[in-house]
């Protein structure tokens, strides 16, 4: 087990209201990894971050969708769930319902985008990586948080297609990490848990890879509308927690095998 704290914690000043956990305004929630988490898989990863829990694994399928057969490019796909007793009242599962809910939808796509953003898709070959990402306990930053399992997990699964000689090169080429923000109170906040989602006047997640570029954006004003400048300070406060997590990310794989030294 890996646990890693959001390191060089601000010694800014607190911010206008005190948050639910104590942290400060541009502290994350403590992040702890667990690789390889499933047996079965071929790749995995257990991550908290605060009281959210997520168990991203990826599979393999020798196969690709229609739109890619005979184009020798592969494809990296998501799946996303949470279970039932994840949140504090039951929530039903969603394929038992006999549909899957928009939120879903845009989730897995979400998570689909970050990953194939990080890998030369020309290196798989036609096959496909399947990352599913099932939430055990949701207390705000799902889909960030299946992001950064998800990431983990693919990573650990082109090492075992590596180690097995069912891939020539590495095809990942950076690592993509995510976080939320939002402005609670008028105050500018990384990494919101439940409480603070809940109420906040603004509410973003942002994705970027390890190279500084951005991978989605999402940001809706709940109660009141932002200013561009707000919109800007926001993402400056998004990548300072995305480098942290990057780091994290980092220092957990170099110990796992040298092809992740590069990053």
């Amino acid at each position: 087990m890996k646990k890693i704290s959001a390191e060089n914690k601000s010694s800014a000043r607190k911010p206008a209201f005190e948050r639910p956990s104590g942290r400060a305004y541009d502290e994350l929630r403590p992040i702890i990894y667990k690789p390889d988490y499933v047996d079965f898989a071929e790749g995995s990863t257990y991550l908290e971050m605060g009281k959210t829990r997520v168990l991203a694994t990826a599979t393999v399928e020798e196969k690709v969708p229609q739109f890619l057969k005979g184009s020798g490019s592969g494809w990296i796909t998501a799946e996303y769930s949470m279970l039932p007793r994840s949140t504090e009242t039951r929530t039903p599962r969603e394929r038992a319902q006999g549909k899957i809910s928009g939120r879903t939808q845009e989730i897995q796509r979400l998570i689909g985008r970050a990953l194939r953003a990080t890998t030369d898709l020309t290196l798989l070959g036609e096959r496909t990586i399947i990352i599913d990402c099932d939430v055990i306990q949701a207390d705000g930053g799902t889909r960030t948080a299946s992001v950064n399992a998800g990431c983990i997990a693919l990573a650990l699964c082109f090492k075992k297609l590596l180690d097995h000689g069912q891939l020539e090169t590495f095809p990942m080429r950076h690592l993509v990490a995510a976080v939320s923000v939002g402005l609670v109170q008028g105050q500018k906040i990384l990494d919101l848990d439940y409480q603070e989602d809940s109420q906040a006047e603004v509410d973003m997640n942002v994705i970027e890879t390890d190279s500084g570029k951005l991978v989605e954006v999402q940001a809706a004003a709940e109660k009141v509308a932002f200013s561009r400048k707000e919109l800007t300070e926001l993402l400056k406060l998004a990548d300072k927690g995305i480098q942290e997590i990057l780091q994290a990310q980092r220092s957990l794989l170099k110990k796992i095998h040298p092809v992740f030294i590069a990053y």
